[in-house]
């Protein structure tokens, strides 16, 4: 399975900001959309990703001053992405060895799309269970 199956399921539709927003507005954001990170976007070109680690972060360092930070300070810049082709498999190595919950889907340079944990686990367990079920019917076949 990869990335396009979970996107044909979930749908493209991707929560951004610009860079020079607020943290404040971004917390709002989050908060509003009940989401855990949004992506940063200028000019169209992905600038990077603001999860709700990267604000925690930034409230331990600056306190309540941290509201007034523009997103580019506190956003994380060197952002890890993926391409529809790209297989469960390859996201749950990305994610767990980076430690990091969701990944944007970039093609030709534009963002299409957001994967989180929670959609690769989802996807994964439904893949797992129709090989279950593929199995048992093979048994019973036999």
């Amino acid at each position: 399975m990869n990335v396009e199956v979970i996107l044909k399921t979930k749908g493209a539709d991707v929560t951004t900001i610009s860079s020079s927003d607020t943290l404040a507005s971004a917390v709002t954001l989050l908060c509003d959309k009940k989401i855990g990170a949004v992506v940063v976007v200028d000019d169209g070109r992905v600038r990077g990703i603001l999860s709700e680690r990267d604000i925690i972060k930034s409230i331990n360092i600056a306190g309540s001053e941290a509201m007034d930070l523009p997103v580019a300070q506190v956003m994380t810049a060197n952002v890890i992405t993926c391409t529809r082709s790209d297989t469960l498999d390859q996201l749950m190595d990305a994610m767990t060895g980076g430690r990091f919950r969701h990944i944007p889907v970039i093609e030709d340079d534009k963002l299409i799309g957001i994967v989180s944990i929670g959609d690769v686990v989802k996807h994964r367990i439904a893949e797992t269970e129709m090989e279950a079920e593929q199995l048992r019917l093979y048994i019973a076949s036999g």
